[in-house]
This record gives C-alpha cells, structure tokens and sequence, in this order.
C-alpha cells in the first residue's frame, strides 16, 4: 500500500480533499493511505510512517524546496496544484500523487 501525506496550515481543508481523494482511489481500486496533518506535525510524521509521496497545500507551498531537501529522492515531493486545491478536485490530486509514483 503506498502513502501518500498532504501538508497544510492546519489541516481543516485539506482534510476534505483527502475525503475526495480516498473516493476516487475506491472508485479505480487504488489501495493507497492518504491523510493530512499541519506542517507542525510533518517532521514527526515522517519520522514515524513510511509516506511515498508528500503533497504541499498551495498556503505553504514556500515549503516545497526544504521538503524536497528533506525528502528525495527516498519521498517523492510536490505542491498541489492550486486550481485542483481550490475546487477540492480529490481525483485530479490522486492521480498527480500516483503519476509522481510510478514516473
């Protein structure tokens, strides 16, 4: 099972998108785990879980080269796109995080 992590400010709307994304991996039958934490709680997170992919919010998306420092090439890191982001587009933001696996 791959894992995917978003990060966000605090977590409220992004919580939503990870509702959408898990419908739309149901729906083509992806086993993934996906969730959300604030950035406050990210270091801890990938400490703790092996995470495939970290999505960025578009609010912290000025984060995107110090996760990627961080990260790769073990984690594969992006933003979200901020249009996919902001009308909660769960299928978009799914098949962005599996592409970035298997690419």
């Amino acid at each position: 099972m791959k894992t995917i992590m978003l990060v966000c400010n605090a977590g409220m709307s992004t919580s939503m998108l990870v509702t959408k994304m898990q419908t739309a991996a149901a729906e083509i039958g992806e086993e993934v785990d996906i969730f959300a934490v604030p950035v406050s709680e990210a270091d801890h997170e990938l400490a703790d879980k092996r995470i495939d992919v970290v999505l960025l919010g578009p609010q912290v998306k000025f984060l995107l080269n110090e996760f990627k420092e961080k990260c790769e090439p073990a984690i594969k890191v992006d933003a979200i796109n901020m249009m996919d982001y902001g009308v909660m587009n769960g299928k978009n933001v799914l098949n962005t995080a599996l592409s970035m696996l298997n690419g």
